[in-house]
This record gives structure tokens, C-alpha cells and sequence, in this order.
């Protein structure tokens, strides 16, 4: 399994607009549906890789924990569900389900969703201040699957406090590392 990085898109880059069907509700939901939050996460998850799996719960917490606040949170899944099956949008809806997850998780089928926000991997993070403008890109926290470091989602927190305070988030941002986005073959 390769360990592939985020690609650190430049900060301030607009949101792209989506819409993009969330399978467990039937819906479509879009990038217009959050307007008048302060604060808006995008991530890039699928249920497949192990990285993702190793935050799951963190992401529940941090679902239930921004539920009620002015920031709006939203995961999508670009993998081929073709070629992994486990990511096809039947799954995606009983993930969701199982995990509690209390924000919508998306189905990025033509993957250009995932194209224009420069997601590289699973798990890979973007936050977006009211102007939808990115100001932070990265990792959830410092816990890899191979270290004690315990999963907190810190580093996804404090951008999202940064911004419900009206503050920009710490400068110091690094990427985050899971398995490549599971791009379709041309």
C-alpha cells in the first residue's frame, strides 16, 4: 500500500462547486446548501483504506462535536467503485450509517469533484472560511496508523476554531497521509 500525501493546494483558492448525491439519504446536496456558515470542511474520505479506518471514530466525534456549531461539514468519496467495490455508493450509505456519521457523505462519481479541490489521498482535509476561500489544507491530526499518538483530529479543530473565531488558522500546516485517491482509468 503507498503512502501518498496531500498536495498542499495554495491557501486562500476558492471552494469548487458540487453537486453530489449523498447515498444514504437519496439527496443531492451542494456547495449553496452551507451559505451563511461561517466555516465549511470539506473531506475526502472513502470506507476501504486503512488511514481513513484509523480515524473513523475521530470523524464521528468531530461530526457530533461541530453539529450544532456555525460550521458545516460535508466527506466525499471519489474512489472508482468499479474497482473497489467496498466504495460503491450502497456501501458508503451503510458506513455512514454504522459509524453515525452526522454530516453527509457524498458520492464523487465522475471524480471531478475530487480534481478540482486537489485531493491526492484518503484521508485528505480542506477548510474554507466564509468567503469560501481555503485556509487550511492537511492532515486531521499528527496519528498515523503506526505511532501511540492518539486520535484527536487537533489539527482540523483548531483550523475550525481559528475560523469561528475570525482568526486565520496557524500558519504551520502539514499534509496528510493516507492511501491515493482511487482514480478511474482514462
Amino acid at each position: 500500500m503507498a503512502r501518498t500525501p496531500s498536495v498542499m493546494v495554495a491557501l486562500g483558492t476558492p471552494a469548487p462547486a458540487f453537486a453530489l448525491p449523498d447515498p444514504r439519504t437519496g439527496k443531492t446536496v451542494c456547495l449553496a446548501d452551507f451559505a451563511g456558515k461561517r466555516a465549511f470542511l470539506v473531506m475526502f474520505i472513502c470506507n476501504h483504506c486503512p488511514y481513513v479506518k484509523h480515524i473513523a471514530a475521530g470523524l464521528t466525534q468531530l461530526g457530533k462535536d461541530y453539529e450544532e456549531s456555525d460550521a458545516a461539514l460535508v466527506a466525499i468519496n471519489a474512489n472508482d467503485a468499479v474497482a473497489y467495490p467496498d466504495d460503491a455508493p450502497d456501501k458508503m450509505a451503510e458506513e455512514a450509517r454504522a459509524r453515525d456519521y452526522r454530516f453527509p457523505y457524498l458520492f464523487d462519481a465522475t471524480q471531478e469533484v475530487a480534481r478540482a479541490h486537489g485531493a491526492a489521498c484518503t484521508p485528505d482535509f480542506f477548510v474554507y472560511d466564509a468567503a469560501r476561500r481555503l485556509v487550511y489544507r492537511g492532515q486531521f491530526d499528527a496519528s498515523r496508523r503506526d505511532t501511540p499518538i492518539p486520535v484527536t483530529g487537533g489539527d482540523v479543530r483548531a483550523a475550525l476554531t481559528a475560523v469561528l473565531a475570525g482568526r486565520a488558522p496557524a500558519a504551520a500546516q502539514f499534509p496528510s497521509l493516507g492511501c491515493n485517491v482511487k482514480w478511474r482509468e482514462a
